[in-house]
């Protein structure tokens, strides 16, 4: 769940529902959190530090909350997804999946 909240605000500031969605739509459907579950997730995750309450845009519906990424978790999300980078390249040497083919980009390339 906490992967794909943090993948959610990489995209930007959300309320809970647009996270919910989001999640839902990334996932196509093999995720789908209850509200328990997710604000259960948020509040933890705030206290972690990697999301933080911010500011909603103006005209808003006054009852919505908005999160956001602080720079601890966007740094904590990019350490997940090389992890997970480097489990899938593992699994591809091992040709486990043999219609998977790994292209990894790098920055300046």
């Amino acid at each position: 769940m906490s992967l794909a909240v943090l993948l959610s605000l990489a995209e930007g500031d959300q309320h809970g529902y647009a996270l919910l969605k989001s999640i839902e739509r990334e996932s196509e459907g093999g995720l789908k959190p209850g509200t328990g579950t997710l604000y259960a997730a948020l509040g933890r995750m705030i206290e972690e530090g990697v999301i933080e309450e911010v500011a909603r845009p103006a005209g808003e519906d006054s009852r919505r909350r908005y999160y956001g990424l602080t720079s601890q978790g966007r740094e904590a999300l990019q350490a997940e997804l090389r992890r997970l980078a480097r489990v899938v390249e593992s699994g591809a040497a091992r040709e486990l999946l043999p219609e998977l083919r790994v292209v990894w980009r790098t920055r300046g390339r």
